[in-house]
């Protein structure tokens, strides 16, 4: 004799792969222009689409600082200004940040090892 497994809907519905959220966070990286300003002084200007906030595009703009320093040979960098615009779905940051060889004074200071390690750990590209 055959024997029949009811399973309940419910059981099933734990097996199926869970469904993309509509509000996923899908951003759209841009791209990154660097200028040396002066000596340890450089700007990068940063876009994105698809960011949540400011800070989505913020953070951008920090990851590209910290590539680019250890590009430069330095460890660390430390943010001045950022200036972040918003238009028609693209976000733009301007910003501003001092490289340096050993850990400058100041409270925005960024180990760049470690915030590279962390940018790539999350998906946001560097320079």
């Amino acid at each position: 004799m055959k024997r029949i497994v009811l399973i309940p809907p419910l059981a099933l519905a734990a097996c199926a792969p869970p469904a993309p959220k509509a509000d996923a966070f899908t951003p759209g990286y841009l791209g990154v222009e660097t200028t040396l300003l002066d000596g340890d002084l450089v700007q990068f200007n940063v876009a994105m689409d698809g960011a949540r906030s400011s800070a989505d595009v913020e953070r951008y703009a920090e990851c590209a600082a910290a590539q680019y320093t250890l590009i430069r040979g330095y460890g660390f960098t430390r943010h001045l200004r950022t200036k972040v615009t918003e238009e028609g779905g693209v976000w733009a940051a301007d910003a501003v940040y001092t490289i340096s060889p050993t850990l400058p004074e100041g409270l925005a200071v960024i180990d760049a090892d470690v915030t590279v390690a962390a940018c790539k750990e999350t998906g946001i590209p560097t320079v």
